[in-house]
Protein backbone atom coordinates (compact mmCIF):
# COMPACT_ATOMS: atom_id res chain seq x y z
CA UNK A 1 0.00 0.00 0.00
CA UNK A 2 1.35 3.47 -0.71
CA UNK A 3 0.16 6.93 1.09
CA UNK A 4 0.96 10.14 0.17
CA UNK A 5 1.49 13.08 2.61
CA UNK A 6 1.82 16.70 1.77
CA UNK A 7 2.65 18.88 4.19
CA UNK A 8 2.10 22.71 4.09
CA UNK A 9 4.68 25.00 6.79
CA UNK A 10 4.14 28.61 6.89
CA UNK A 11 6.62 30.83 8.40
CA UNK A 12 6.34 34.15 10.51
CA UNK A 13 7.03 36.16 7.25
CA UNK A 14 4.03 34.49 5.20
CA UNK A 15 5.83 32.33 3.11
CA UNK A 16 4.42 28.79 2.72
CA UNK A 17 6.27 26.00 2.26
CA UNK A 18 4.71 22.15 0.67
CA UNK A 19 6.84 19.05 1.22
CA UNK A 20 5.55 15.56 -0.45
CA UNK A 21 6.32 12.55 1.50
CA UNK A 22 5.47 9.06 0.10
CA UNK A 23 5.69 6.07 2.48
CA UNK A 24 5.55 2.78 0.96
CA UNK A 25 4.87 -1.13 2.69
CA UNK A 26 7.42 -2.31 0.31
CA UNK A 27 4.67 -4.93 -1.65
CA UNK A 28 4.66 -2.58 -4.82
CA UNK A 29 8.46 -3.60 -5.45
CA UNK A 30 7.33 -7.50 -5.85
CA UNK A 31 7.61 -8.48 -10.20
CA UNK A 32 5.94 -11.92 -9.59
CA UNK A 33 9.14 -13.39 -11.56
CA UNK A 34 9.24 -11.61 -14.40
CA UNK A 35 12.82 -10.68 -13.95
CA UNK A 36 13.35 -14.42 -13.47
CA UNK A 37 11.51 -15.48 -16.77
CA UNK A 38 13.45 -12.70 -18.87
CA UNK A 39 16.87 -13.72 -17.10
CA UNK A 40 15.87 -17.24 -18.44
CA UNK A 41 15.14 -16.36 -22.06
CA UNK A 42 18.70 -14.39 -22.09
CA UNK A 43 20.53 -17.66 -20.47
CA UNK A 44 18.74 -20.15 -23.02
CA UNK A 45 19.45 -17.22 -26.10
CA UNK A 46 23.11 -17.58 -24.97
CA UNK A 47 23.48 -21.26 -24.95
CA UNK A 48 21.53 -21.19 -28.59
CA UNK A 49 23.93 -18.49 -30.02
CA UNK A 50 27.03 -20.52 -28.29
CA UNK A 51 25.97 -23.78 -29.69
CA UNK A 52 25.31 -22.39 -33.85
CA UNK A 53 28.64 -20.67 -33.33
CA UNK A 54 30.34 -23.44 -32.40
CA UNK A 55 28.73 -25.83 -35.11
CA UNK A 56 29.69 -22.84 -37.62
CA UNK A 57 33.24 -23.38 -36.21
CA UNK A 58 33.21 -26.82 -37.70
CA UNK A 59 31.95 -26.17 -40.87
CA UNK A 60 34.76 -24.24 -41.45
CA UNK A 61 37.67 -26.21 -40.16
CA UNK A 62 35.97 -28.86 -42.31
CA UNK A 63 35.97 -27.33 -45.26
CA UNK A 64 39.56 -25.93 -44.50
CA UNK A 65 40.33 -29.38 -44.00
CA UNK A 66 39.06 -30.30 -47.19
CA UNK A 67 40.79 -27.22 -49.48
CA UNK A 68 44.56 -28.65 -47.89
CA UNK A 69 43.69 -32.27 -49.02
CA UNK A 70 42.67 -31.11 -52.73
CA UNK A 71 45.73 -29.04 -52.64
CA UNK A 72 47.96 -32.16 -51.43
CA UNK A 73 46.45 -34.02 -53.97
CA UNK A 74 47.08 -31.52 -56.97
CA UNK A 75 51.06 -30.94 -56.05
CA UNK A 76 50.56 -35.67 -56.29
CA UNK A 77 48.90 -35.54 -59.73
CA UNK A 78 51.50 -32.93 -60.83
CA UNK A 79 54.37 -34.80 -59.37
CA UNK A 80 52.96 -37.81 -61.08
CA UNK A 81 52.76 -35.70 -64.33
CA UNK A 82 56.06 -34.56 -63.98
CA UNK A 83 57.61 -38.27 -63.66
CA UNK A 84 55.71 -39.08 -66.80
CA UNK A 85 57.30 -36.05 -68.73
CA UNK A 86 60.31 -37.17 -67.50
CA UNK A 87 60.21 -41.04 -68.53
CA UNK A 88 58.97 -39.68 -71.80
CA UNK A 89 61.77 -38.19 -72.52
CA UNK A 90 63.90 -40.49 -71.37
CA UNK A 91 62.24 -42.90 -73.95
CA UNK A 92 62.15 -40.83 -76.53
CA UNK A 93 66.16 -39.98 -76.35
CA UNK A 94 66.94 -43.74 -75.99
CA UNK A 95 64.83 -44.40 -79.19
CA UNK A 96 67.33 -41.81 -80.95
CA UNK A 97 70.25 -42.80 -79.47
CA UNK A 98 69.14 -46.79 -80.84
Amino acid sequence: MTEERITETRTPSGDTHTTHTVVTDGESRRGGGSGWVIALIVLVLAVGAIFIFSQMSGAEVAKDNAVAEAATEVGEAAGQVGDAAQNAGEAVQDAVEN
